[in-house]
């Protein structure tokens, strides 16, 4: 269905089959059959969406009985789960045999379950010369240790300009991205790379239109700096601080030392997870900078003042914000995601393209997959036809 209206509110279902949230409650029982014969008095721990993919909490610590392991998780509802193991953080995660990642365990959840499964290797037990650079020739690391004043703190930052950037005096829009170890190059990211130089070179070539893109790497205090709100787990929210070092002093410098257009229509910003919260706060807090949104897998579940936030300013967007959402990662934050995009719906002119994939997880792999949609329609110029799809 062709609709010529300026706003665009589309549900997008890329696979059929999301679950119906019901209220039974049943019990999932892990059990380690086999792991590394190396750190054996260190403590393992499940992270997932049943704890918010904490990675060393002690409700989620494996007690050893005999040659296994195992670990009680009562009163879930009935669901999609998944997680993976680690020994206290994500340095420290379950890998492959060879090092490499692994994907989430998945648990359907419709009984009273058991789950058998072994760990090959952890990743710390790997060096990163195993890894390879991916990084296209358009990548350039900007800094080792760009400061940020607001933070109190310094970060790597990387910058991707357009194939034809040193050829031509063209003005770029720019895109911000958050956990930029992870969107470049495979050797620096922590569980796969986005690919987005790679994806974005494809499409210039097919004729979207060019961007320059910066990401910025994130620190020991993630969870802090990408969330605007206090939470008990991890202490101040210094969101804040972190969306005004973007646009108070990283955006300053950019514009300065880069041909780069400067008003909100033509500086976006994107992340997954908390990268996903912090990205659509900067919209909400300064609606004047930021004109354009990817906001993939966003934690709102870390910050449900969100919706309060978005219902007394969400008049205030006015541009074009992509959400997406894996079925696999679980009724809560999909069900979170579907709220705040229906109050901005009501409140706001603004496009929106909501996609909720039935077969998504919450993982690098799946955000790649879907950027190459978000880069397309978010960069297509102007309020055209639009595309309403349920399939």
């Amino acid at each position: 269905m062709l609709n010529c209206c300026r706003k665009l509110y589309v549900l997008l279902f890329a696979l059929m089959g999301v679950a119906s949230t019901t209220f039974a409650q049943f019990n999932i029982r892990l059990r380690i059959i086999s792991q590394p014969a190396t750190h054996p008095l260190d403590s393992i721990f499940a992270a997932g969406n049943f704890n918010n993919w904490q990675p060393d909490k002690s409700a989620y610590c494996f007690f050893k009985t005999g040659t296994t392991a195992e670990l009680q998780i009562k009163n879930l509802l009935a669901g999609i789960y998944e997680f993976k193991c680690t020994r206290g953080n994500w340095q420290k995660a379950a890998v492959a045999i060879d090092g490499g990642d692994i994907e989430n365990h998945i648990i359907k959840l419709t009984a009273d379950t058991t789950i058998d499964f072994s760990i090959a290797a952890w990743k710390d037990d790997f060096t990163l010369t195993l890894k390879k650079h991916t990084a296209s020739v358009n990548i350039q690391l900007l800094d080792t240790a760009f400061d940020m004043p607001q933070l109190g703190s310094r970060r790597s930052v990387w910058i991707y300009l357009p194939p034809d950037y040193k050829k031509s005096n063209k003005k770029y829009p720019v895109l911000y991205m958050h956990d930029g170890q992870n969107i470049f190059d495979e050797y620096t990211s922590a569980f796969g790379e986005w690919g987005v130089d790679e994806c974005i070179d494809s499409l210039i070539k097919m004729g979207s239109r060019a961007c320059i893109v910066i990401g910025v790497e994130n620190g020991s205090e993630r969870m802090q700096e990408y969330n605007p709100y206090d939470l008990n787990d991890f202490e101040e929210g210094k969101g804040d601080r972190y969306i005004d070092f973007l646009v108070k002093t990283l955006k300053p410098f950019i514009d300065r030392h880069y041909r780069t257009l400067h008003s909100a229509e033509n500086t976006l910003i994107a992340g997954s997870s908390m990268g996903g919260l912090i990205s659509y706060y900067a919209m909400l807090k300064y609606p004047d900078v930021f004109g354009k949104g990817g906001i993939f897998s966003p934690a709102f579940w870390t910050a449900e003042t969100i919706k309060n936030l978005t219902d007394s300013t969400g008049n205030k967007l006015h541009g074009k914000l992509f959400f997406y959402i894996g079925g696999l990662e679980g009724a809560t934050y999909l069900n979170d995601m579907k709220e705040v995009v229906e109050i901005i719906g009501k409140k706001s002119d603004a496009m929106i393209y909501s996609i909720v994939d039935s077969a998504g997880r919450h993982n690098e792999e799946t955000w790649r997959r879907w950027f190459t949609d978000f880069y397309k329609w978010i960069m297509a110029n102007g309020f055209n036809n639009v595309i309403e799809l349920e399939k």
